[in-house]
């Protein structure tokens, strides 16, 4: 190929520089096939012996220069085609290479016109120019002419290979004295020699992609060739049966054994060794398979054969017209199988506003699903508006509070229906691909219509929050708080008192007993009452219907500033007690069940006098915000020394380590001083009483998290929701800087996360979207199944990170003290240099002059210009 073109690019060089002899309108032209095929004048086709030209239109040609350029074959003759002054080219086969080439050029009307319309010449004149042509043709050689330089080279230099990486060179050498000595192998261990054997494994690298542009790839077919044999050994089949008896011995010779010595001897020797074989058996279980226990061990920490969530099922609002989303989930504590769910219409602020007519009509519900039916949900809580959190009662689970959209609380008593959700149906399970048995099956004639349950009570709305409530918890029934935040021992042993945060940045602390004495209300407003309360709303919380107000309010201040740090999640120190009061809750309902009053039908009223304080109790607790900060702080009041009004303590600390809103502030299930926090693209895990910092936070994911909750039986891992419908799996043990396994749920954003454990070998995890759907997964057996050591392994990557930690903070101090004093050397030596004084600087020059003066003596001296005895006289010429 080079070399055609070289070749091309002579003859070009000839026909452009020199055209024919004699015919000053005639140019040669060497056309490739390639060029024929595009202008159709194909040698023995298009043009022939008959008709040897083609005229070739000249736009066709100034196109072939736009897409060939210098590689054209018309490129020699270009300033002759754009001169030309016609539209149509003549081109014709030179088939006898009268001109030296297959093809010429006319480059004039005038040759073009003559060429086209030659006169008719006699048959015997033709011949005799035929003749005479032949016999004047002289064979010339060709001449060599100076090379034009076509743009051919460039090509060729692009195509060539040439070495990109410089060239090494090794010498290798050893002493002369070593030639031809005799040399000895030996083995030798490469590993057990340093320096001997470095093993480079290759591993993926994450980080660097490297995209392949360009692969050359060759295949050679070989056929497949396989041998195989088998040999099968038959056997012929038959049936056999032994039958033997046991061998005796006679009533005389078990008393010729029995007093043998031998015997006697062999027992008292042996009884010692098989004491000692059955103590070891009671104490261990010497038949136990050591290999199985270990596989066991090794697929709770790296089996990838199941370690996905699988869907259960799904909970839909099918009855519902409006776009719904899910705001929260919370399983029932006593009745497995059953879970609510709180739902809030899909719009704006703007929207929302723009539509409030219409959302009047409309009641906001919290919604009550059952595995037994998927379809139609089993009770529907009414609430004043949508509700955005919610919680049981710990102490009662017919008892639930919710937060609304508006800054109202809204209480529900479900009493009056605990026997239609608790409703055991004998009976084999719905669903056979799973060990869920459940307990919560309707009878028939209750599944036709859904049950509306309206609230109890609601609260203030000028004296409660004045934006969305955003968490809700309910407090300890083992203590309880007064209007100071002082705590006391809980006299009514059940759950009195809320904590609740909001969008208005406030927290505030509720007490759902009475505030004031218990008076007797008029008789006209007692029937008025009366008649207005529906008789099917219990009078559990009547005291505080439109009436109740917060205990405590507290504003988070940002210091020196007027604003206020806007809350979204809170954690309190007592919230893992509540993890484990599921046994309690099962005994308190009980007691219900057995004809007992329920003890939230005869409340006392609020803080007495005679409470015994609770002493070393932490009042402290973490704060997510809507910016991102996590603050530490505590709920007692203070009062001002200036006005005397009762206002919060600032913030203990304050870190800003997320670059979103904080939707996850919740403490660890197996370590009460251990809380991970989620927010904007990140997350964080907390030691409580370390103010140095997180000990874990991670790097930014590349889609935004959006809900998170630990796991219930695993200390080391916790699930993660993103924006984009996956969740994040984490298990410590296995990954720190990065999820172990990420799983697709949904289409759309996660809203909610809340896990669940049914049985030992049984465990589910809710995860709620922004579409309304509730989707049920049950969780494999790696990641509900602790290791045996799992707990003190996680406690020691805690304390080895809060070393870390102090570590860190320590060297932070040594740097900052060394920076000090490198400052302080540096003014030291600036004022050195600026305050000295007239006597210094002279007494400093004569110094300098005295150390030259010993030098120059001390060389004279050693040149041998002076001698020592004449040093003093020299000194003195000095």
């Amino acid at each position: 190929k080079k070399k055609k073109r070289t070749m091309r690019g002579t003859w070009v060089a000839q026909s452009s520089t020199f055209p024919s002899p004699g015919h000053p309108e005639i140019y040669p032209l060497v056309l490739t096939t390639q060029t024929q095929e595009i202008f159709n004048c194909r040698i023995d086709e298009d043009v022939t012996d008959e008709k040897p030209y083609k005229l070739i239109k000249k736009e066709d040609i100034l196109a072939d220069f736009k897409n060939r350029a210098a590689v054209s074959d018309f490129y020699p003759v270009k300033k002759v085609i754009q001169e030309y002054p016609g539209d149509d080219l003549l081109v014709v086969y030179d088939k006898d290479f009268r001109y030296g080439l297959n093809f010429y050029l006319i480059g004039t009307e005038e040759g073009k016109e003559n060429y086209l319309n030659r006169p008719e010449v006699p048959e015997e004149q033709e011949e005799y120019k035929e003749h005479t042509s032949e016999d004047l043709y002289i064979n010339k050689p060709p001449i060599s002419k100076p090379w034009v330089s076509l743009g051919s080279e460039k090509e060729i230099d692009e195509e060539s290979v040439k070495e990109s990486a410089k060239q090494i060179t090794y010498m290798i050498s050893r002493k002369r004295s070593e030639f031809g000595a005799p040399v000895k192998f030996r083995d030798q261990n490469a590993s057990s020699v340093k320096d001997a054997y470095i093993e480079c494994t290759a591993y993926p690298d994450k980080n660097f992609i490297v995209k392949q542009l360009e692969k050359d790839v060759g295949m050679q077919v070989v056929p497949k060739v396989k041998d195989t044999s088998t040999q099968t050994r038959w056997t012929y089949p038959k049936n056999a049966s032994t039958q033997y008896y046991p061998r005796e011995f006679s009533e005389e010779e078990k008393e010729i054994f029995g007093q043998s010595k031998p015997l006697i001897d062999f027992l008292n020797n042996a009884s010692i060794s098989v004491e000692i074989a059955l103590q070891q058996n009671e104490i261990m279980n010497t038949f136990i398979d050591d290999w199985k226990c270990l596989a066991e061990e090794e697929g709770t920490f790296g089996d990838k054969t199941d370690t996905h969530l699988k869907e259960y099922q799904s909970f839909t609002d099918l009855h519902n017209l409006t776009e719904n989303m899910v705001t929260s989930v919370s399983w029932h504590p006593t009745i497995y199988g059953l879970i609510a769910v709180s739902v809030a219409v899909r719009l704006s602020l703007e929207d929302r506003v723009h539509f409030s007519g219409k959302l009047l009509l409309q009641p906001s519900l919290i919604l009550f699903w059952s595995f037994s039916d998927p379809i139609h949900p089993q009770l529907m809580l009414e609430s004043p508006d949508d509700i955005f959190c919610f919680k049981f009662c710990p102490s009662d689970p017919n008892i639930i509070a919710g937060g609304c959209i508006n800054g109202q609380i809204v209480l529900w008593d479900i009493t009056a229906h605990a026997d239609r959700i608790e409703n055991i149906k004998t009976g084999g399970s719905r669903s056979k691909k799973a060990t869920l048995k459940p307990m919560f099956l309707l009878e028939p004639d209750s599944n036709k219509e859904a049950m509306y349950i309206r609230h109890c009570a609601v609260s203030s709305i000028e004296n409660g929050h004045k934006k969305v409530i955003t968490d809700i918890h309910w407090l300890s029934d083992t203590f309880e708080i007064n209007r100071m935040g002082s705590v006391f021992e809980n006299r009514n042993g059940i759950c009195c008192q809320l904590v609740t945060c909001s969008a208005d940045c406030t927290i505030c602390f509720w007490d759902i007993r009475s505030q004031k004495a218990l008076t007797p209300p008029p008789i006209e407003k007692k029937k008025e009452e009366s008649i207005e309360i529906p008789f099917d709303v219990p009078s559990t919380f009547l005291h505080l219907d439109l009436s109740w107000k917060p205990l405590i309010k507290i504003r988070l201040s940002k210091g020196e500033t007027s604003l206020d740090h806007c809350p979204t999640k809170i954690s309190l120190s007592e919230d893992h007690l509540l993890y484990k009061a599921q046994d309690k809750i099962l005994a308190q309902s009980k007691v219900v069940k057995a004809g007992e009053m329920n003890p939230y039908h005869n409340l006392e009223g609020a803080l007495a006098n005679n409470l015994k304080p609770i002493e070393d109790f932490c009042t402290k607790f973490f704060v997510g915000t809507e910016e991102g900060g996590v603050i530490y702080t505590d709920w007692k009041m203070e009062r001002d020394p200036e006005t005397g009004r009762l206002m919060a303590k600032k913030p203990v600390s304050l870190y800003a380590v997320h670059d979103g809103a904080v939707h996850t502030v919740q403490r660890s299930p197996f370590y009460k001083d251990i809380i991970l926090t989620i927010g904007g693209w990140n997350l964080a895990i907390w030691k409580e009483g370390i103010t140095t910092g997180p000990l874990l936070q991670s790097c930014c994911a590349p889609k935004r998290y959006t809900a998170g909750h630990w796991s219930l039986t695993r200390p080391g891992v916790f699930y993660i929701g993103r924006e984009d419908g996956y969740i994040d799996i984490w298990d410590l043990l296995e990954k720190t800087h990065e999820p172990a396994q990420s799983q697709n749920i949904c289409i759309t954003m996660i809203t909610y996360i809340k896990p669940w454990t049914f049985t030992a070998k049984q465990q589910f995890i809710a995860i709620a979207d922004y579409y309304g759907t509730l989707h049920i997964l049950e969780i494999p057996w790696t990641l509900s199944h602790p290791s045996t050591n799992e707990a003190s392994s996680m406690s020691y990557y805690f304390e080895r990170e809060v070393k870390h930690l102090e570590y860190v903070e320590r060297r932070k101090k040594i740097r900052e003290q060394e920076k000090k004093e490198m400052e302080l050397e540096l003014e030291k030596k600036k004022t050195k240099t600026y305050q000295k004084s007239k006597e210094q600087m002279e007494a400093e020059l004569k110094a300098d002059y005295d150390n030259y003066l010993e030098l120059e003596k001390n060389t004279l001296i050693n040149l041998g210009l002076i001698k020592v005895p004449e040093t003093m006289s020299f000194m003195e010429l000095m």
